[in-house]
């Protein structure tokens, strides 16, 4: 149930449950964009320093932990009205929003400490770059909150920055260059997830959709089903194109093909769940959908054995 001003009664003491409710550690699972570099590097021959990378992938964490609390701060008052967000720390006023700043705060700190074994296993230019990135993150996701999430189209390609700093963050902590393909893909997967999200919000608060999100007034059913399957078709041609570019890694046939199928389902998945009105948030889909978590891990089985047998 919504939550009035009045009704929202602010706590000093909140409970350590409180504070990681505050930190939303599920989010943590976009952290998984930060392996996609070291992983690709991995089965390209390449040592990855794995203290490194999750060091980068702690830092990411945090650092979106407290961009998320200054969200939180920022949309209290739209969250009390929202069916869902009212629950949140800061919008049903268990936090205070003073504690809750000095919460992110902290977690900015911390997530800046864990550049320092980054510097210890990948040398000091690592640590620079992957300080340079999560910086770039922060300001990104902070500008989001202040002002770009009621741009149209804007909003969505901020979101969709977010995992490809990820993905170059990444790269950073083991000194190694993206490939072109990788920030495309990453790109336009962001950008399917994001118009799916806009989607979802739709289904699920229905015509208080443009009362909880400005954007909303303007984006509609059949703008963003465009947007999603757009953004799909493109994320699908990005990594198709990848595949036929590894060919010359294989003798005969290039079993990395076979990654196409499990690709193609999860993407269609959240479309269904989309449509369904089961699915807002990439992260929800990521822990919750069975069928899309199976699809997920097969298409990472088969990327790892396609390799192992064409280096075989």
């Amino acid at each position: 149930m919504p939550v009035s001003e009045g009704q929202a009664q602010t706590n000093d003491h909140a409970s350590f449950r409180e504070f990681l409710r505050l930190a939303r550690p599920k989010q943590w699972a976009k952290g998984v964009f930060v392996l996609i570099g070291p992983l690709y590097a991995l089965v390209d021959g390449h040592v990855v320093p794995w203290l490194a990378v999750v060091s980068a992938f702690l830092a990411f964490g945090l650092a979106s932990s407290g961009s998320y609390v200054i969200n939180d701060i920022r949309d209290r008052e739209a969250d009390r009205r929202h069916p869902r967000k009212c629950k949140r720390p800061v919008a049903s006023g268990r936090i205070s929003v003073p504690v809750a700043m000095r919460f992110a705060m902290g977690l900015f700190v911390l997530a800046a400490l864990f550049l320092f074994p980054v510097g210890m296993m990948a040398g000091g230019a690592a640590a620079g770059w992957l300080g340079l990135v999560l910086a770039v993150y922060v300001v990104n996701v902070t500008a989001y909150s202040l002002a770009i999430k009621h741009v149209v189209i804007l909003d969505v390609m901020s979101l969709s920055m977010g995992f490809v700093l990820r993905v170059l963050g990444g790269c950073a902590c083991i000194a190694i260059a993206p490939s072109t393909w990788l920030l495309n893909c990453t790109l336009f997967l962001a950008m399917f997830l994001a118009f799916g999200k806009r989607l979802g919000e739709r289904r699920t608060l229905g015509q208080q959709a443009d009362e909880a999100r400005r954007v909303q007034a303007v984006y509609t059913d059949h703008l963003l089903r465009m947007m999603v399957v757009m953004t799909a078709v493109a994320t699908l041609i990005t990594y198709a194109g990848y595949v036929q570019g590894r060919a010359e890694f294989f003798s005969g046939l290039n079993i990395l093909w076979f990654t196409m199928l499990p690709a193609l389902f999860a993407l269609l998945r959240c479309i269904v769940l989309v449509e369904k009105g089961e699915y807002d948030d990439p992260t929800e889909l990521a822990t919750g959908d069975r069928q899309f978590q199976v699809a997920s891990v097969i298409f990472a089985l088969l990327t790892l054995i396609a390799f192992a047998v064409g280096r075989g």
